[in-house]
């Protein structure tokens, strides 16, 4: 054996042991892949009835708005029509009662200015 044949021998068992220490830090990824992956696999399991309810309720909450917008619809309408006619009374009847307290202030300061002479 020639100092050659001793130096590729050390190479070959320097390259083999290089191989089995970077082989054990890719078995030990490997396990910790196959936790995130049954991880995974749960974290699906257990949110997709969750996604599933979640979408239930939004239509549930859906449904009762069309109903509440059902009631609210007619209230505003109701709403709008009292206002008309609360403008109504109050042209029909505030200007004559302004006209008439008006007309009684001048007939009372009349009639006292008749009494204080």
């Amino acid at each position: 054996m020639s100092i050659s044949d001793v130096a590729g021998l050390i190479a070959a068992l320097a390259f083999v042991a290089l191989v089995a220490f970077l082989a054990v830090p890719l078995l030990k990824l490997g396990g910790v892949l196959d936790e995130a992956r049954g991880s995974l696999r749960q974290l699906t399991e257990h949110s997709v009835p969750v996604i599933d309810d979640a979408g239930e309720s939004v239509r549930l909450a859906n449904a009762q708005l069309a109903k509440v917008d059902d009631v609210t619809t007619p209230v505003a309408e109701a709403a709008q029509n009292i206002s008309a006619i609360t403008t109504l009374v109050s042209a029909t009847v505030a200007r004559p009662l302004i006209r008439v307290a008006a007309f009684t202030e001048a007939t009372r300061r009349v009639v006292f200015r008749s009494g204080a002479r």
